[in-house]
């Protein structure tokens, strides 16, 4: 699969605990985003933010949170991503999404260290 130079970052802030189908949101989007063909996904779980209500998320001892901010990070072509985000909307309650334009350098499969 190649992807255009000029590509669009989708950009997805949710939090751990939120759910979809019985199963974790963050499983469900990257599911459903390899189930359209979509170039790739990474979850990432950040220690610490805060969103929309201003509940402050951690993973300090003190304040041991169950509810860790996530974010999803897919890149793909435009139309690619735009047919996506009807999807997508459906299955997100709260949380916040972003689109940037992106330039791709670099996006092959590789079996290990270059040599």
């Amino acid at each position: 699969m190649n992807l255009p130079a000029e590509s669009l970052l989708l950009r997805i802030f949710i939090g751990e605990s939120d759910r979809h189908g019985g199963h974790p949101l963050y499983e469900a989007i990257v599911l459903k985003a390899r189930e359209s063909g979509l170039a790739g996904a990474t979850v990432l779980r950040s220690p610490m933010g805060f969103g929309a209500a201003s509940r402050l998320h951690t993973a300090k001892i003190l304040r041991l949170s169950d509810d860790l901010p996530i974010i999803i990070e897919i890149v793909d072509e435009e139309g690619k991503i735009n047919a996506f985000l009807p999807q997508l909307d459906s299955m997100i309650g709260g949380g916040l999404v972003t689109l940037e334009k992106v330039r791709v350098i670099h996006y092959r499969h590789g079996s290990g260290a270059a040599k």
